[in-house]
């Protein structure tokens, strides 16, 4: 492994462990302020002992999102220097007030987890609020950051230098409202799904069936919904890929040739050295209804880009069939679930609806994680889309592979500390929180 293979795996490894603890820091406010509400407008003890329980569990992904994300905003300087040299004055803008959204965030969280009785109950409930609005505001923003870097904005580029600097108009760029929406749905779904099968689990083991009952509909909800809106996203993310990113669309889908009343390629083996997909299913001109909204507008294919700017093909191929399947599976699932809300509800005390939800614990954030991939790695071999490329852009120093080995060593303790915290408040309900 040489050092710019080991910057981008070091930079790869991290966003992997932070996305996950990210998404579950924006979504689980929104939970617990929904449960919160509940009790204070019922007088339901239970929905009580379920905002406390969910609250420590907000509490652990702050922390850990808190220490994985700082990482981050030191790897963008340590690993690739020429890149922040650039485009810290262009983008910085989005960072700063993640910052601050951040510091508002621990603040309300502060208050929030100190205040049980001694706040009043509505302003107490308000602080929670906070903590779920900045908790978005922070995601958006550094969104909205990733997607400057895709749709590069807010300066020209003029003889190797950057002038005329906007940073209104790199932060709201192209891409990042799209890019946002997409994200934030992912979030949901996968949070919401994970959730709700953890409690769905519990349920099965007839181990504070009231409490994770509760929690369970509230998180189900959330999660189906999610995965019901995330298409109408997805068809607008795509399309705007089309747009900005030909040579991204193309790489998702294996699209080696444009041409008019192209196919939509469903699985299949991409072979890079003859331009063909191997074993893969075709929809004719399903691709151009995608990329397009029509049956016949061409969709430019990888030929019409050099080979030296194509992105890689298989992974990121891979990546996107892996997040659209796992999508439309969950999708399927709260379909399947509404109609049972609708229709069937003597079907929600039934076992297997609850180990239909168990299973998809992991689904979500395994789509999160390929649709990452398929951003970052179909962007290749570019770090600012269309300018600079991403060898160029990473640091001189030696030894980053021993910095590699050093944080996935990190990364991975910190992972088994938060599951066994985790595992403790969950095994802990009817101690610390399923109580009159």
């Amino acid at each position: 492994m040489d050092d710019f293979i080991a910057a981008r795996s070091q930079m790869a490894l991290s966003l992997g462990f932070h996305i996950i603890f990210s998404c579950i820091g924006m979504i689980m406010p929104l939970f617990m302020a929904v449960s919160h509400f509940k009790w204070l407008k019922t007088g339901d003890i239970v929905y009580r002992n379920v905002t406390r329980a969910w609250s420590r569990g907000v509490a652990i992904f702050f922390a850990t999102g808190a220490v994985s994300g700082t990482v981050l905003s030191f790897e963008l300087g340590l690993l690739w220097p020429e890149f922040m040299k650039h485009a810290g004055p262009i983008f910085g803008m989005p960072f700063s007030l993640e910052g601050t959204a951040f510091f508002i965030e621990a603040i309300a969280l502060g208050f929030y987890l100190y205040g049980w009785n001694k706040f009043n109950k509505w302003f107490h409930w308000f602080t929670g609020v906070i903590v779920g609005i900045s908790g978005l505001a922070s995601g958006i923003l550094v969104i909205a950051a990733n997607a400057w870097m895709n749709s590069p904005a807010g300066f020209d580029y003029i003889n190797g230098q950057y002038l005329n600097i906007d940073p209104i108009a790199a932060m709201f760029n192209d891409a990042w409202f799209s890019q946002a929406l997409h994200m934030i749905l992912a979030a949901l779904t996968a949070t919401g799904f994970a959730v709700a099968g953890v409690h769905a689990l519990m349920i099965l083991k007839r181990k504070n069936v009231l409490f994770h009952t509760r929690a369970f509909r509230i998180a189900a909800v959330f999660a189906c919904a999610g995965a019901i809106l995330q298409p109408f996203s997805g068809d607008i993310s795509a399309k705007d890929v089309a747009k900005r990113q030909p040579a991204k669309l193309a790489a998702m889908e294996a699209h080696f040739k444009t041409e008019e009343k192209a196919a939509l390629v469903l699985g299949g083996v991409p072979d890079e050295q003859h331009e063909t997909v191997h074993y893969a299913l075709r929809i004719p001109g399903a691709l151009s209804l995608l990329a397009h909204g029509d049956f016949k507008t061409p969709v430019t294919g990888l030929d019409a880009f050099p080979k030296d700017v194509r992105p890689p093909v298989a992974i990121t191929h891979y990546a996107f069939q892996l997040m659209v399947g796992l999508g439309m599976l969950l999708l399927l699932i709260a379909v399947f679930y509404f109609f049972t809300l609708w229709k069937k509800r003597k079907w929600l005390e039934k076992r297997w609806l609850l180990k239909l939800f168990a299973v998809a614990i992991p689904l979500g954030f395994i789509a999160v994680e390929a649709g990452w991939t398929v951003t970052e790695v179909g962007r290749q071999p570019w770090i600012i889309y269309g300018i600079m490329r991403t060898r160029d852009a990473v640091t001189p120093m030696p030894g980053i592979v021993y910095s590699f080995y050093i944080f996935t060593a990190v990364y991975v303790s910190l992972s088994i500390v938060v599951m066994a915290l985790l595992y403790r408040q969950v095994k802990m309900v009817g101690k610390l929180y399923d109580v009159a």
